[in-house]
């Protein structure tokens, strides 16, 4: 949400655990939705699937959005990463599921996009690296 004078943090990760828990109920609906989808046309796709769309999030991030990065990417391609997640978890339901369940899924990834804007917001907002910014010499150029 916002710092103590009120506003957002400038370089500060948003305290997004709302969004965080939606973000992460969607995922978990992707990473079944889409392999069941996929099982009755192939079952390597399937498996494929779900060593993507668990996979990418592991290996890639952006430094500072998570506390381990494996490999460090910017700030849009983790939005990319999250956008992801959204549009398998909708078409898999939409594909593999009952209607009732679908809309509800859709209903939950739209929601999950209005609540990741502030830290999408953060993401894509370049900024110098906590790291960087404390290397002497570095900064002031």
């Amino acid at each position: 949400m916002t710092d103590a004078a009120g506003g957002p943090t400038g370089s500060a990760r948003p305290d997004d655990r709302t969004a965080s828990a939606l973000r992460f109920a969607t995922e978990l609906i992707a990473w079944v939705a889409t392999p069941w989808a996929l099982t009755d046309h192939s079952w390597l796709l399937a498996v494929l699937s779900v060593v993507t769309l668990i996979g990418l999030p592991t290996l890639l991030s952006t430094p500072g959005d998570k506390a381990h990065v494996i490999i460090a990417v910017p700030g849009w391609a983790t939005v990319l990463l999250v956008l992801l997640q959204l549009t398998a978890a909708v078409i898999s339901s939409w594909l593999a599921w009952p209607v009732w369940a679908a809309i509800s899924v859709t209903v939950l990834a739209a929601t999950t996009l209005v609540t990741e804007r502030r830290r999408w917001r953060w993401l894509v907002t370049p900024s110098i690296p906590a790291a960087e910014a404390s290397t002497p010499g570095r900064g002031a150029e």
